[in-house]
């Protein structure tokens, strides 16, 4: 864990936001804060071609050194704006991981098609693909959009029951995985063209099953383990046990600790439930009672866990840039930790920084 003596008699620690963690046994380093591309694909609402790429550049310019995107974000949207600013800085200075599991094609009606999952995004149709040749395909179309001849890291993208509908179905993709789909990408980290693998999962339970079938570098978690909820506590467990690291995918549980727990605020992508929403209250109460923000608390929380490497927020102005940099700067005394584990607002065994 990187952790540094908070300022001047407040007490407390933080992190250090630009401290670099390894990927696995990969010689793979990344930021501890990195950035999440979802976003910036349109996830709520359009977002201004001059705004998204401020955020972009406020995150690179102070010093953010790791970027998540994907081909889903947006259908293609979220890789074309970053790399749009990305590509203009040294090749060097940052470290970009996208993924692979779906290809896009020209739709049927070109003129009226719009995806029903992003308010924004490209007109083009994806579809599932964890093929050989669908790994390969989405590899070099994710390239061309990002202007780049290279990425660090590749990931297996939503293959689970949420995504796919059914368990016959991601068993058909864990099929495509094991066909050939698996090897293809352990080829392109062979021949040094990536340098690690990893898989993005939504829901507890997938990460046993990918790593019975295959050797990954890391997960990208988004969902099962925040402050609000560690239903994935024993499978970040499992991984600090096989060497294998975790980002952590939605720090903000997709709004609430964020901007705060009120009826309307989104939860796992939807409106709060009404336990959740007491949770988080009763959450901010004891941030408030220790003068901690809660996007502090909720952020810094991630890296108890020994096997969490990075957090990938998604801003989308340069204003959320500077908001995340201060969260992960902000020091947390001790006593805050130890509050919520005490009146158990924290999962029984759950690690905190600092308290173990």
């Amino acid at each position: 864990m990187d952790l540094s003596d908070g300022p001047r008699g407040r007490g407390g620690l933080r992190m250090d936001a630009f401290a670099k963690a390894r990927i696995g046994s990969t010689d793979l380093e990344v930021t501890r804060l990195g950035f999440g591309g979802a976003s910036l694909g349109d996830m709520r609402a359009v977002i201004p071609e001059p705004q998204a790429e401020a955020a972009i550049a406020a995150g690179h310019t102070a010093g953010i050194g790791y970027f998540d995107t994907s081909p889903w974000y947006g259908n293609g949207k979220s890789e074309l704006r970053l790399g749009h600013v990305l590509r203009t800085r040294p090749r060097d200075s940052f470290v970009l991981s996208t993924k692979i599991g779906r290809v896009h094609r020209r739709p049927d009606d070109p003129d009226n098609y719009r995806h029903p999952a992003w308010a924004g995004g490209l007109p083009f149709e994806p579809s599932f693909d964890y093929t050989a040749d669908g790994v390969r395909r989405s590899y070099e179309m994710s390239l061309a959009r990002l202007g780049l001849n290279r990425v660090e890291a590749l990931l297996i993208h939503d293959l689970d029951p949420g995504m796919h509908g059914s368990d016959d179905a991601v068993d058909a993709g864990f099929a495509q995985l094991e066909g050939g789909g698996y090897q293809a990408l352990a080829d392109l980290k062979a021949s040094g063209e990536i340098r690690a693998i990893g898989a993005g999962i939504n829901v507890t339970g997938m990460i046993p099953r990918f790593l019975e079938r295959f050797d990954l570098d890391f997960f990208l978690v988004a969902m099962p383990y925040t402050l609000l909820d560690q239903a994935g506590l024993e499978e970040l467990d499992l991984c600090a046990e096989r060497g294998v690291s975790v980002v952590i995918g939605s720090p903000f549980a997709s709004g609430i600790l964020a901007r705060g727990p009120s009826p309307d605020a989104t939860y796992g992508y939807r409106r709060v439930r009404p336990d959740m929403l007491e949770k988080a209250e009763r959450i901010q109460a004891a941030c408030q009672d220790h003068d901690v923000p809660l996007a502090a608390a909720a952020l810094q929380f991630l890296f108890g866990h020994e096997a969490v490497a990075a957090a990938v927020p998604g801003p989308v102005s340069a204003e959320e840039v500077r908001l995340n940099l201060a969260a992960m700067r902000h020091p947390i005394p001790a006593g805050l930790w130890q509050r919520l584990r005490d009146e158990g607002l924290v999962q029984a065994g759950t690690p905190l920084p600092g308290l173990g």
